[in-house]
This record gives structure tokens, C-alpha cells and sequence, in this order.
């Protein structure tokens, strides 16, 4: 598997890439090759005073190389100008890349959960699974917040078949995962074929690859209860698939993914809708 890892180089970023369990966890799902991505702003010009960033983000990859590189990867860097997002997708598009990681400092001071700007673009836009890793915010010395990605996964499903592309990342995920909550809530007005069932049918599916499975059938509304069995379960990482770009407005998410990836406590994976030609 390739990955793209985005960063700014700040503490935070520093924070994920250096840690030893979360690149342990990368390898066990498969991942070989890393390409570090870090983007210079189009508004900053490199005749401006004091920024020479460009160079200054070349030797801040080149020491992330080196803690990759000593984890086993092979890895590649990119130093970029432009919209963050949009060159980071790009570089995933061309590389082939089959997920990106973005650290994202969780809870703000000012507002009660939000996720950074670049994060919620990358959110709305991806072309391929995202992992929006929670770090802590307001300290000098951040640390993430669930170093075992993938071992404690909540999956979120509305049986869609974008769902279910979310729910086939099993297939990879199944190596680092020792427990699994499944859950679905149901809408008035929009009722599933029996649930219960689903969801029975989709924890034995884990069962076989050995991961311990539960099920968690809510009724109300689908972001708000979702969250709240985050809150009870404290999953390392939420699963979710998006429904890719609306009609209406080009980089929305849907709504219950949008809020799930901006309000969770831990970090998220979110599968977008197969890429097109």
C-alpha cells in the first residue's frame, strides 16, 4: 500500500509521524511506501522577508525521512506551492496512493469541536481513504490521542453501498484490529430492511477474522448518536464512508459524515465513493 502522509511540520504533525505504535500500526495494515507532502501556501513567495519555507520544509522532511525510513518504509518526499487540499489530492491521484493521513488538533478552546482547515477540505474532497489523526490541542509538546489506530474500530453504516465500501477496509484494517462496535441508526423516514439483522450479519463477517464484534442499533439523529457511542465505546479510530460531492454545493460532504469527521473525539477513516474516470 502507498500512503500519502501530509504535514506542516508543526509539533503536532511531529507528534504522529514520530510516534513508534502509529507507525507499527501503518505497517500492520499493509502500507510500504510513504510520501511525505507538505505544501508552501501560493501566497507566500519566496522573495518575501524571512521566507525562505521551502528550504525550510525540505530539511524538516528530510528528518521525518529518516524516522520512516528506520521504521521500515520507503519513503518519498514532496515539498509543494499551491491550496493544500487540492495538491495534496492531486499528488494522491498521481501516485496511485490508497490513503492519506492528516493530523487534525481535535478539540479547539474557542469552539467546542472543529478540525483544522486543510483536514476538513482533504475531509470533503478526498479521492482516497482519509485518516484524520487526533492530536492533543492546546499544549507545546502535543501528543495523539489513540497511538493503537486501528484497534478499537466504530463503524458507522447506513447499508448504503458506499457503506459498504467502507466496511471492505475490514479486509486490511482486520490486522491491526482486535475490536469492532457496529453501529446503524435508524430514521423514521427512511427505514432499513431489518437492521438488527444487517448488522448481525455484518459482526459475524468480523467474527471470522477474529475480531470481537458488537452491535449498536439507535434511533434519532444519525451524527448525534453515532457520536455518543464514540463517547461510550472509545473507539481508536470511527470508520465511515462519505457520499462524495453533492449536487447542490461541489465540496460538501453528507451531513452525517461532515459532522462525524469534525466532532469526533478519536481519529476517523473516511472512505470516499470510488474514484471516476
Amino acid at each position: 500500500m502507498r500512503a500519502i502522509y501530509a504535514t506542516d511540520l508543526s509539533a503536532a504533525s511531529e507528534a504522529a509521524i514520530q510516534n513508534e505504535t502509529c507507525l507499527e500500526c501503518l505497517e500492520r495494515i499493509g502500507v510500504e511506501t510513504v510520501h511525505l507532502v507538505t505544501v508552501v501556501p501560493s501566497n507566500v513567495h519566496a522573495g518575501m522577508p524571512g521566507m525562505d519555507l521551502e528550504k525550510r520544509r525540505e530539511r524538516g522532511l528530510q528528518r521525518y525521512r529518516s524516522v520512516m525510513q528506520d521504521a521500515g518504509f520507503d519513503v518519498e518526499t514532496h515539498v509543494v506551492r499551491g491550496t493544500p487540499h487540492r495538491r495534496i489530492n492531486g499528488i494522491a491521484e498521481t501516485i496511485h496512493a490508497d490513503m492519506t493521513i492528516i493530523g487534525s488538533r481535535g478539540q479547539s478552546p474557542l469552539e467546542n469541536r472543529v478540525i483544522g482547515s486543510t483536514a476538513r477540505n482533504l475531509a470533503r474532497t478526498t479521492v482516497v481513504p482519509l485518516l484524520v489523526n487526533r492530536i492533543e490541542r492546546a499544549t507545546d509538546e502535543p501528543e495523539i490521542r489513540h497511538e493503537h489506530l486501528f484497534q478499537r474500530v466504530l463503524y458507522a453504516t447506513d447499508f448504503s453501498e458506499n457503506a459498504e465500501r467502507a466496511f471492505d477496509a475490514f479486509s486490511y484494517l482486520r490486522h491491526a484490529t482486535e475490536e469492532a462496535t457496529l453501529v446503524h441508526v435508524e430514521s423514521p423516514k427512511d427505514p432499513s430492511d431489518d437492521p438488527e439483522t444487517q448488522l448481525t450479519e455484518l459482526a459475524d463477517r468480523l467474527e471470522r477474522w477474529d475480531i470481537d464484534a458488537q452491535i449498536e442499533l439507535r434511533y434519532g439523529d444519525a451524527a448525534d448518536e453515532i457520536l455518543d457511542v464514540e463517547e461510550a465505546v472509545t473507539p481508536t479510530t470511527t470508520l465511515i464512508g462519505s457520499r462524495g460531492r453533492s449536487r447542490l454545493r461541489q465540496l460538501m460532504l453528507g451531513s452525517v459524515s461532515e459532522d462525524v469527521v469534525a466532532r469526533a473525539n478519536g481519529n476517523v477513516y473516511l472512505v470516499p465513493p470510488p474514484r471516476t474516470a
